[in-house]
């Protein structure tokens, strides 16, 4: 291992030591009770919500992802999913945010997502809450195994060590500190991954614009490939068995411009429908300590989140321009912001900026670790099979399942060629289908009935399957991003159901009111 390498390597380790260290630290408190372990006591504050939140979301997407999109197929595709995203986040924390803080503490105190949507709708038979939680822990035990992933090819890149040994050894200090400080371990964590993540982005911005000689220097260079650097339009590499091909003096070939109209606009933009139906960003609204600082954390959410996007984008775009051969394949595109980071900055700052990708791997991994092992200790176990558990005993569930999890996460992540990315795609879909329409129908209409949410959640998740398997293989307007299509159905499928079905009781309305203007 070189001196550059070692350096690298000591910078990331000091940042994992640290991550542990938060873990112990909240310890004691997540192990006064379930609430604490959850959700953590609802005791938030907006700059951690609102960090938090953003960085479960974006996971290592944002650091590879983006950048590999923009680097490979110019502006278009990654611009329009940026602004699809931003929109999401702004109205997700807008729209749903504090009517979701002030009814999940009125039903009940719902402390998940499955068991607010239950306790909303006043089951008997668990039904709703027995579909959100096995959806739940299907989908987050693969989203986790995708983080493995990341954090095994990461170090697998950079230092030549063996892939699976590493990934193993990343997935043991996720489990680590997670398992032992809980939600509050998980978020403030989370925070400090945010603030890792956009100087990260910000800091490989800038010293990429000035290497690549000033931002009239890269809009010079990249314009003269067809497509890339239009927003109606989008570049279309030549390549050979997925290899893209270089001319005789060396320089990476590109077809024709592709035209990117409405539909494909549409099929990207659509990502931002998932935000309404994702658990580890719904649950930090549950969880800030007071409803009107959500205000607040909106505004940080989305600042964050524009500027990180827009350093993502121009990564990608500044990258192409500076290593235009380096990476010839749509995979190996994803590896320019590592590319930048070592070949730009001092080893040691290079090893900080890398642990802006551990910090993405890391703050997904812990929240869909943690909401997966709530979804069976508290929703299933308690909810369902066990009704007079006590708190030690939805402790000690929740811990042995977030093992289970980690383990099956793990066995996935073992072949490093898995297209787990694609997955993580679908899961995306699935749970913003499922989740979404009926969020934004239980705080929003109180017309909406328990048969309604009922047939919506299964119409959501059910389409996306269909959607993906069989009809998306006709093309056309069929090709769309199953997301958008389920999303529609489902939004249907609850407003038919419901108004076919007997009114909601009083007693549902009445709360569904005082939700409006509950003080907490």
């Amino acid at each position: 291992m070189s001196g550059q390498q070692i350096q690298i390597l000591v910078a990331m380790c000091i940042y994992l030591l640290l991550v542990v260290a938060i873990g112990i630290y909240y310890m004691k408190a997540a192990n006064e009770s379930s609430d604490n372990y959850f959700i953590g006591g609802r005791k938030l504050g907006p700059w951690i919500a609102a960090m938090s939140a953003e960085a479960s979301d974006m996971s290592g997407w944002l650091l590879m992802g983006l950048p590999g999109v923009a680097y490979w197929f110019g502006l278009s595709d990654a611009f329009w999913t940026a602004i699809g995203l931003a929109a999401g986040t702004y109205i997700n924390w807008l729209v749903v945010a504090k009517r979701l803080r002030r009814y999940s503490a009125l039903a009940g105190n719902a402390i998940t997502i499955p068991e607010f949507l239950s306790n909303r709708y006043k089951e008997n038979k668990k039904v709703i809450l027995t579909i959100g939680s096995l959806f739940i822990l299907v989908f987050f035990a693969v989203y986790a195994g995708s983080c493995f992933v990341t954090f095994g090819k990461l170090f697998s890149t950079l230092f030549g060590m063996r892939y699976q040994t590493v990934m193993i050894i990343g997935a043991i200090i996720v489990i680590l500190y997670t398992f032992l400080g809980g939600f509050l371990a998980e978020s403030a964590t989370d925070f400090l991954q945010g603030v890792v993540m956009i100087i990260a982005l910000c800091s490989v911005l800038a010293v990429g614009a000035i290497a690549a000689g000033g931002i009239p220097a890269v809009l010079n260079n990249i314009k003269s490939i067809p497509g890339f650097f239009e927003f109606f339009g989008i570049a279309q590499p030549l390549t050979a068995d997925g290899v893209q091909q270089l001319d005789a003096a060396g320089k990476p070939l590109f077809g024709q411009a592709g035209s990117y109209g409405l539909l494909t606009i549409i099929s990207t933009m659509s990502w931002g429908l998932g935000y309404f139906g994702m658990p580890q960003v719904l649950l930090r609204f549950m969880a800030i300590s007071k409803a009107s600082e959500l205000k607040k954390s909106r505004r940080i959410a989305t600042v964050w989140c524009v500027i990180s996007l827009f350093a993502a984008l121009s990564i990608g775009l500044i990258g192409r321009s500076l290593y235009p051969t380096a990476l010839l394949t749509r995979s190996g595109a994803e590896n320019i912001f590592i590319t930048m980071s070592t070949g730009l900055l001092p080893a040691f700052i290079a090893g900080i900026v890398m642990s802006g990708i551990l910090a993405a791997t890391m703050s997904s991994a812990d929240s869909y670790l943690l909401i997966a092992s709530s979804a069976l200790s508290r929703d299933i176990y308690k909810g369902i099979f066990k009704k007079d558990a006590n708190d030690r005993q939805v402790m000690i569930a929740s811990r042995v399942t977030l093992l289970l999890v980690s383990l099956f996460g793990i066995i996935i992540a073992l072949d490093e060629n898995s297209v787990i990315f694609k997955v993580v795609s679908f899961a995306w879909a699935g749970f913003g289908a499922t989740f979404g329409p009926i969020m934004l129908f239980s705080l929003l209409w109180k017309r909406t009935t328990r048969a309604g949410a009922v047939a919506g959640m299964l119409t959501g998740s059910i389409m996306v399957f269909v959607w993906n398997m069989i009809i998306s293989k006709l093309g056309g307007v069929f090709a769309i991003y199953e997301l958008f299509p389920a999303f529609v159905l489902s939004c249907a499928a609850i407003v038919i159901v419901s108004l076919l079905t007997k009114k909601p009781d009083q007693a549902i309305l009445d709360e569904f009111e005082a939700a409006k203007t509950y003080e907490c």
